[in-house]
C-alpha cells in the first residue's frame, strides 16, 4: 500500500468516482463533494469554498490532492459557476498551502486556449490561453490557470500537475458533447467543420492515476492522436451535416435563452465554429501516457456502445498534425 493519502474533490462525478475506486486499490482516498452518492471510499459532503477544508486535509494527512470539481454545463448564474470554478478553486490552493500538501493534480480544458478563428491547427502547451470571456466555463478556465502560475511561483513546494483535455466521450457518457452526436443531424454553424479531438474517459482516468501515482508535474494537452471534422463523423454515422448561418442560429438561441427554453447564449456558436485542437506530444513524450485508443478509435467505441451504431472507420483519414515550428509570438501566455 502506497504511503500517499488522496484527496479528490468533485469524487462524486462520472470521473471522480472511477478514479477513486481505481487509486483506493493502491493507496488511501477519501473525497468530497456536494452531493451525496455512493461511492468506493470515504465522501465527505462539502462545498468547494468551504473554510472547513485545510481541516479535514489536516485531519486525513493528505499528501495528494486532485481537483475536478467544476461547472461544465452553461447555465444563467454566472456569478455561482464563478464562485465554484475560481473562487473554488483559490480556496483549495489555500488549503492545500497550509495543510502542507505535496501535490496537486487539476484537470483543466482544452477551453483556456480559447475559442477563436486564429487559433493555430494544432495547439501545444506553450501556446497562449485564451479563453472567452462571453463563455463562462472557458473564460474560469483561462483565470483558474492564471491562478495556478502564480501559486507555482509563490509556493513552489505544492508540486502541480495540469491536465488540458479535449472532448471526453466512452460507453457511458451523457454530455453536452455526447448530445452533439445524438441528434438526427451533425450541427456545423456556417459550414466551418471544425475538428474534435476526442479521449476516451478510460485514459483521462488513467492518466490522472499515472500522474499521481509518479507526483508527475508538468502542463499538458490531455488528448488521442489525430482528429476528425464534423464532415467526416457525419459521413461515419450515416447523418446529414447542417450548416446554418451563424447569424440565423445565434438568433434562434437568442430567442430561446430569452424565453428561458435554454441556457445556451448566442456567443457560445464559437464552440461549434473555432474548436482548439489539441496536440498530444508532450502528454506521450515527456509525462510518458500513451492513450490507449486515437480520437477515431475513441469516437468509434462511443458510437458503438452509446449510440449503438457501428461505424467503419476505414471510411474515413482522421487528421494528423503537420506543425510548423512554434514561433515567439504564438508561446509562452501562462507560464507552464
Amino acid at each position: 500500500m502506497s504511503d500517499k493519502r488522496v484527496l479528490i474533490t468533485g469524487a462524486a462525478g462520472y470521473v471522480g468516482s472511477q478514479l477513486g475506486a481505481l487509486l483506493s486499490e493502491a493507496m488511501s482516498v477519501v473525497g468530497v463533494d456536494i452531493q451525496q452518492r455512493e461511492v468506493a471510499f470515504p465522501l465527505f459532503v462539502m462545498d468547494i469554498c468551504d473554510a472547513a477544508l485545510a481541516e479535514l486535509m489536516r485531519a486525513e494527512r493528505i499528501t495528494h490532492v486532485v481537483h475536478l470539481a467544476s461547472v461544465v454545463s452553461p447555465g444563467r448564474d454566472r456569478e455561482r459557476e464563478y464562485r465554484i470554478d475560481v473562487e473554488g478553486t483559490r480556496n483549495l490552493l489555500e488549503a492545500c498551502v497550509s495543510a502542507g500538501v505535496e501535490h496537486l493534480t487539476l484537470t483543466s480544458s482544452g477551453a483556456a486556449y480559447g475559442y477563436h478563428a486564429d487559433n493555430a491547427p494544432w495547439l501545444e502547451e506553450t501556446h497562449l490561453l485564451r479563453g472567452n470571456p462571453e463563455f463562462a466555463y472557458s473564460d474560469h478556465k483561462r483565470l483558474v490557470e492564471e491562478m495556478l502560475a502564480e501559486y507555482r511561483h509563490k509556493h513552489p513546494q505544492l508540486k502541480q500537475l495540469i491536465f488540458r483535455p479535449c472532448s471526453i466521450i466512452g460507453a457511458t457518457t451523457n454530455s453536452k458533447i455526447s448530445e452533439l452526436f445524438s441528434g438526427r443531424a451533425i450541427l456545423d454553424p456556417g459550414g466551418h467543420n471544425s475538428p474534435f479531438v476526442f479521449i476516451w474517459d478510460q485514459d483521462v482516468i488513467r492518466a490522472i492515476e499515472f500522474g499521481v501515482v509518479r507526483s508527475a508535474a508538468g502542463i499538458y494537452n490531455l488528448a488521442g492522436d489525430g482528429a476528425l471534422t464534423p464532415a467526416q463523423i457525419a459521413h461515419l454515422l450515416g447523418k446529414p451535416r447542417l450548416r446554418p448561418p451563424v447569424w440565423l442560429l445565434k438568433l434562434l438561441l437568442g430567442i430561446s435563452f430569452k424565453l428561458r427554453l435554454g441556457n445556451v447564449q448566442p456567443a457560445q456558436v464559437m464552440f461549434l465554429q473555432y474548436r482548439p485542437v489539441l496536440l498530444n506530444t508532450s502528454l506521450k513524450e515527456d509525462l510518458g501516457y500513451i492513450p490507449q485508443k486515437t480520437s477515431a478509435e475513441t469516437f468509434a467505441f462511443f458510437a458503438r456502445e452509446a449510440l449503438g451504431v457501428e461505424v467503419d472507420m476505414t471510411r474515413c483519414t482522421p487528421l494528423q498534425a503537420e506543425l510548423p515550428p512554434v514561433s515567439v509570438a504564438d508561446s509562452v501566455g501562462v507560464e507552464v
